[in-house]
């Protein structure tokens, strides 16, 4: 009996001292957000550390860590940013905020790279640039004007369309292959004044990256790359703004609090000026020339596992001769997300957006007013959701559903009037698995399925080889009439033979159901679009990549390389002899088939000290095959560049000076020129053998600039002088063949450039 009852009080007390261990080991939350100490703006990818256990923040700088009680050390580290080491006693749940320094030491053994410079070596996808936007704000540009789309072009495998354009090329691919957003809102024609001023106004900016290798799974309408760019949340804490004028525009930016750490906002304007100097000259004075666009942004802090952004972008270009022309067009973007966590492991993002680009042309030809306008207009949702099972594992998923509601053309001349518009319902659901095995092996797999419906109410036709119409209905209003599925898988793996030396491999397939037919080798405002129908089909990209990225030099050294190969189905381009505006309804013509494009990429970059730069080379082919043009062979695509090297250095001579300069070089564009020429009824006519089988002269130029900075107390000024196009190479930006009888061939080429050499200077007050 005595025994019973010892073994009873014994069980006792360890029911006593379990509970109260239970009790004692209670888990609690600790949860923050890290920012600039400087500016308050959200750092992105922080590290927040507690022993072995670590996260890292989110999109607005967020974090949460599941402790139990006790006495720990949290660390907050980011990289070019001083650590922040605290102590704290946990026993209950903790709210602990970091505002981090920028490091600015200058101790020779110790180098501070960007985080873009440790993306490239330890991310997993071959080809992705996370976009150094302080970088890239001082390489020389256009018109003295910062522009992230022209430093985007000075990338290996990137380059630009044409002098002065905005739009660029990836990869052998065109333009229109590009998906580019703003705040997750698809932006079309990403240029001001036929590319010469990029939409996106620099202050406004807060980050940017570039997909032109393997594409994550939650992004999908791109066969060539995706350029994600995110405009600033606006400081919570403290008001601040500047002021830049230069000699063709004038911009402005300010933020701040509405309620303190609660409700801020960010305004940004600009506009040039070039039609004010116009009404100085007696020939141009009733022409204009102008463009201007807009970035605000709000957000709200619900609480601390809620936040609200509301962002909204116009743009709008205007360019009239007298009364005998006027062009407009523009992109308007609205967005609102709803960032919600649900604890320290998952976390969601819901985006509702609106992306509508305009054009509209007038024109007076004798007693006729002619008139042609299309838009392209784009309303969706998108859910996204973050699921963290371990630091070292993250899984996104999520869907997205989009209206689309395109007119590809509707004109009036004289007294016909023709309109061809449609509707379409394109719609995706993704999964994407990041993992790190451990550490030398990292693996990201992800699955996109890709629905896209063409939708009634709106004409659909049937045509035969000779473009002519023998089938025409009109299916119910918003019934779907043809659905197609595409099936994208996404794999990529990262093999690190050393800290500072990584293999990279991939394979990613994307499809897209809008496509801007050009009549040129450059992007245009009033390019026409086509959408996936019971003609046009989705196209697709199957690319496979492979490269190779190390550091050296204690780091201050960066050498890469990188293959790839892309398969596309579904090309389209206009057949012979055809143009924007032979026929409203454009699948007349247009013939589809297939192309290609592969190559090699090689960078060398410094990415510390006084002097850092990249040099780049991309040696590269594109090639289409169509059925119906140049005898059914593959021939040189219009956006083939063979050879693009590109040459950068950045001086910083001490804390108010540095200089940059920028040599470019790239094989002449493709373009396709008459073989001969025959007279008909007395009208001389060009016989053309070969599409793009001609080559313009090739193009280079050297940019250079210089900028001074002087920061007071509060204020800061800067000087920014620029010379583009040092040496006046005249460039080829329009190449025609006239008729010339006293030419052996008959006709001769006339070559038009636009710009030979450029200086600028801009003034910039900050405060």
């Amino acid at each position: 009996m005595v025994k019973l009852n010892k073994i009873i009080v014994l069980l006792t007390m360890a029911v006593v001292l379990s509970a109260a261990d239970a009790f004692a080991q209670q888990t609690f939350i600790i949860k923050g957000r890290v920012m600039e100490a400087e500016t308050k703006e959200p750092l992105i990818g922080a590290s927040v550390r507690c022993g072995s256990t670590g996260t890292a923040t989110d999109v607005d700088g967020n974090y949460e860590l599941s402790m139990k009680e006790g006495s720990y050390d949290i660390e907050c580290s980011y990289i070019g940013f001083e650590n922040d080491r605290r102590r704290i006693m946990l026993s209950c749940d903790t709210i602990l905020d970091f505002s981090l320094q920028s490091s600015t030491s200058e101790l020779s053994e110790v180098v501070v790279l960007s985080r873009s410079v440790m993306d490239r070596l330890k991310n997993t996808q071959p080809g992705m640039e996370r976009i150094d936007l302080d970088e890239m704000s001082k390489t020389p540009v256009l018109f003295g004007e910062r522009d992230i789309l022209k430093s985007l072009q000075l990338l290996p495998g990137v380059s630009a369309e044409g002098d002065g354009t905005g739009g660029f090329q990836v990869r052998g691919g065109t333009a229109s292959q590009n998906l580019v957003l703003l705040d997750d809102a698809p932006v079309i024609n990403s240029g001001h004044l036929f590319g010469f001023f990029s939409t996106f106004n620099d202050p406004a900016l807060s980050s940017a990256t570039l997909y032109k290798g393997q594409i994550p799974a939650r992004y999908g309408g791109a066969t060539s790359s995706v350029f994600d760019v995110n405009t600033k949340a606006g400081n919570s804490e403290r008001y601040k703004g500047s002021f830049t004028v230069g000699l063709l525009s004038a911009k402005f930016d300010i933020e701040g609090p509405i309620i303190k750490d609660k409700l801020s906002f960010f305004v940004s304007a600009r506009r040039s000026y070039m039609d004010m100097f116009l009404k100085f000259t007696d020939q141009f004075k009733d022409n204009s020339l102008y463009f201007y666009d807009i970035n605000a942004k709000v957000n709200y802090n619900i609480g601390y596992n809620d936040k609200l952004a509301v962002s909204l972008f116009v743009g709008r270009d205007n360019l009239g001769m007298s009364d005998m022309m006027n062009m407009q067009w523009g992109n308007i973007t609205t967005t609102a997300k709803w960032y919600h966590t649900f604890n320290d492991q998952l976390a969601s993002v819901a985006t509702l957006y609106h992306g509508n680009f305009i054009n509209d042309m007038g024109m007076q030809i004798t007693s006729e007013d002619d008139n042609m306008n299309g838009h392209l207009r784009q309303t969706g949702i998108k859910y996204t959701f973050s699921w963290n099972p371990h630091e070292n594992h993250n899984v996104d998923f999520g869907l997205q559903s989009a209206l689309i509601d395109l007119k590809s053309a509707e004109w009036t001349m004289g007294t016909t009037h023709q309109k061809e518009q449609r509707r379409g319902w394109e719609s995706g659901v993704w999964i994407n698995d990041d993992w790190a095995i451990n550490e030398r092996v990292h693996v990201m797999g992800g699955l996109r399925l890709e629905i896209m419906s063409a939708l009634g109410g709106s004409p659909y036709y049937k045509v035969d080889e000779g473009g002519n119409i023998t089938d025409r209905f009109t299916p119910r209003n918003g019934k779907p009439y043809k659905t197609y599925l595409s099936v994208e898988p996404r794999l990529s793996i990262n093999y690190r033979i050393t800290d500072l030396q990584s293999i990279k491999m991939a394979y990613s397939r994307s499809s897209q159901n809008i496509h801007a037919i050009r009549s040129t080798g450059s992007s245009m405002p009033f390019d026409r679009y086509a959408m996936t129908s019971n003609i046009i089909k989705p196209q697709t990209a199957d690319q496979v990549s492979a490269g190779y990225v190390a550091l050296f030099g204690n780091t201050r050294w960066e050498i890469s390389g990188e293959v790839f190969y892309k398969s596309i189905r579904n090309i389209y381009d206009y057949k012979d002899g055809k143009s924007f505006n032979s026929e409203i309804e454009i699948e007349r013509l247009l013939l589809g088939g297939k192309g290609r494009a592969y190559g090699f990429e090689f960078t060398l970059r410094k990415n510390a000290g006084k002097l850092t730069g990249w040099v780049g080379y991309t040696l590269s082919w594109a090639q289409n095959k169509i059925d119906g043009i140049n005898n059914g062979e593959w021939y040189t695509a219009g956006n083939d560049r063979r050879h693009d090297i590109s040459v950068v250095g950045i001086y910083q001579f001490n804390k108010k000076w540095n200089m940059s300069a920028a040599w470019v070089f790239n094989t002449g564009q493709a373009l396709t020129a008459p073989s001969a020429k025959y007279e008909v009824d007395g009208i001389h006519m060009f016989h053309y053998a070969e599409r793009n089988g001609y080559r313009a002269p090739a193009y280079h130029r050297l940019d250079l600039s210089a900028t001074y900075t002087h920061e007071g107390p509060k204020l800061t000024y800067e000087w920014s002088f620029g010379i583009y196009n040092a040496y006046s190479r005249y460039n080829p930006f329009l190449i025609v063949f006239e008729t010339d009888e006293n030419a052996p061939t008959g006709f001769k080429t006339m070559k038009h450039s636009l710009f030979g050499l450029v200086p600028s200077v801009s003034y910039t007050l900050k405060f």
